[in-house]
């Protein structure tokens, strides 16, 4: 008996835990059809693009710039970073100083409920700085005539990027291939780049939300780049329910097509409202030197990124969820915010899909 109840009061522990920490359970690669993807939303984290009219990035703001609304509701920020520089949790500084207050050692903040007026600086967080970037390499028959360079191309981003950055990476044709885990060892990288081969058709819907699963799970900046050379001609899903799960699980997606839009106007359609959806860009580069461009505006967009997060207020909506960001305060107002505009909660976001076959190659982690 004595061992039976503490059987159950582990398994209590342990769903407590889960849920507390929103984890997203991981499927395997080789996917039964219809099968389920349940994601407990309790922490949003958000991903934002501040920029003059120029395009020319603004750094220097704090958190008290920033009003975040879901639905209309105000929200209370959690943590915030700028780029590469260690998160701050906004909430341990207000609980800091509320006890500081109480013990009449310490000036109160102007503002109580600490929102979006808030004036603590924060308490930084040690160990979460940098982002968690997947790469997805297109080696269908559509990269023959380009392969080795497209290689080439993905090589110098992954070196060019800060260390910081953790980088994983994928390669797809029919099947996904995870050719090098999340690691921050280039060399690891690189070595899984030079690896690959070319295969047959493109299944890019399937391996990309095969993608997203994986960075789901993740705290912190998490993006994908996608390296693509032609349009999707193998996946059994739509573009449309990887950018409902990137958005649900602030998943940023960035796509280098090769191609020019005009060339492909479907895929190209597809590629934007994906990206767009999750805070990304996407890019259509008609030569190398435009490859080149595309892979070096993304390593500044990561760069630049504020990184804000909250815990949303009580809201009785089940189904899609609207996010706005604003600047506040003087001379502000005249920036330009990318983020993704909302997520679908969907009873816990659960998402269903259909992906007829997968295959995993995971490396062991090093």
């Amino acid at each position: 008996m004595i061992r039976s109840m503490r059987t159950f009061t582990c398994l209590e522990l342990c769903s407590g835990l889960f849920l507390l920490m929103a984890a997203v359970p991981r499927l395997a690669a080789q996917d039964e059809p219809s099968s389920r993807f349940r994601v407990n939303v309790v922490l949003v984290q958000l991903n934002v693009a501040v920029t003059d009219g120029k395009g020319n990035y603004i750094s220097g703001l704090r958190p008290e710039d920033f009003v975040i609304k879901e639905d209309n509701i105000s929200e209370r920020l959690a943590t915030f970073e700028e780029g590469n520089e260690s998160p701050l949790d906004l909430n341990e500084a207000a609980s800091s100083a509320k006890l500081d207050k109480a013990a009449g050692t310490a000036k109160a903040p102007e503002s109580e409920n600490l929102g979006p007026e808030h004036t603590l600086a924060g308490v930084k967080i040690p160990g979460l700085t940098g982002a968690n970037v997947f790469i997805l390499f297109d080696t269908s028959n559509y990269m023959y005539r380009s392969f080795v360079f497209a290689q080439d191309a993905i090589t110098d981003f992954v070196r060019s990027m800060p260390d910081a950055n953790r980088i994983a990476f994928y390669s797809y044709s029919r099947d996904l291939s995870r050719s090098a885990s999340l690691t921050p060892d280039r060399f690891r990288v690189v070595s899984g780049v030079r690896s690959t081969v070319a295969g047959d058709d493109a299944a890019l819907y399937n391996s990309l939300l095969l993608t997203v699963k994986d960075a789901a799970h993740l705290q912190g900046r998490k993006a994908i780049v996608v390296f693509s050379n032609g349009p999707d001609n193998a996946s059994s899903i739509p573009p449309e329910d990887v950018a409902e799960l990137a958005q649900s699980t602030g998943t940023l997606i960035y796509i280098v097509s090769t191609r020019e839009a005009k060339t492909e106007p479907i895929s190209s359609a597809a590629f934007e409202r994906m990206s767009k959806a999750t805070g990304g860009k996407a890019y259509f580069a008609g030569n190398w030197r435009q490859e080149k461009e595309a892979f070096s505006s993304i390593k500044d967009d990561l760069t630049h990124l504020y990184t804000l997060s909250y815990y949303p207020q009580t809201n009785a909506n089940r189904g899609w969820r609207s996010i706005k960001v604003q600047l506040v305060g003087k001379g502000l107002e005249k920036y330009h915010i990318r983020t993704r505009d909302g997520y679908s909660l969907q009873q816990q976001a659960e998402v269903t899909t259909e992906i007829d076959s997968a295959s995993a190659s995971v490396p062991e982690a090093q």
